[in-house]
């Protein structure tokens, strides 16, 4: 499936990943939350979490899930951003969202959001995106409460000791669910 914004805005595609697409996603999720690189943009959990974020086994297994997509962001040719979209039953579960480092802070993540939010209503008819958000990780979770999300107060562990999500540097990880009520049509803009 590939998509495009209107004419008057930047032109973004989005598609579902493939598996050629595995190499550049990885290194596109490593750089927006871990590292070096990761701090140029605004959601980094290098001071959170070492080592890996995702590796290539990760993206392909969602890549492959049923009931899964992996949606890229393209621009000018580049992988820009991505998210996981999965059906849960009425929900859908909104995850490794990434926005390269160096366009983070402009609208991009806005943008992506809002349009995951409508494939989901559309595609599914769910009328509810869940997500889960490092609880310390707050700046993070305002901005997501500015596009509608609401705290549950619903916590789960991090899974401390699997280095596949991380080395955490802190002994308080843990999730918390975020949900938002999604609109049976989106409102005139």
């Amino acid at each position: 499936m590939d998509t495009a914004t209107p004419q008057d805005a930047e032109e973004l595609i989005y598609r579902d990943a493939v598996e050629a697409d595995v190499p550049a996603l990885v290194e596109l999720i490593e750089s927006a939350y871990r590292g070096e690189s990761s701090r140029s943009g605004w959601t980094t959990e290098a001071d959170l979490l070492k080592g890996q974020r995702t590796d290539p086994e990760g993206v392909r297994q969602v890549i492959a899930a049923e009931g899964s997509r992996l949606l890229t962001v393209r621009r000018g040719g580049e992988t820009i951003a991505c998210c996981q979209l999965e059906r849960r039953g009425g929900a859908a579960y909104f995850g490794m969202f990434a926005v390269r480092p160096g366009l983070q802070g402009g609208g991009l993540g806005r943008r992506i959001i809002a349009e995951a939010e409508r494939l989901v209503r559309e595609d599914w008819g769910v009328r509810e995106m869940h997500m889960t958000v490092i609880s310390v990780r707050e700046e993070l979770i305002a901005w997501y409460e500015r596009r509608g999300y609401r705290r549950t107060g619903r916590m789960t562990p991090f899974p401390y000791g699997d280095e596949r999500f991380g080395v955490p540097q802190r002994d308080d990880l843990r999730f918390e669910l975020l949900v938002k009520e999604l609109e049976a049509t989106p409102p005139a803009r």
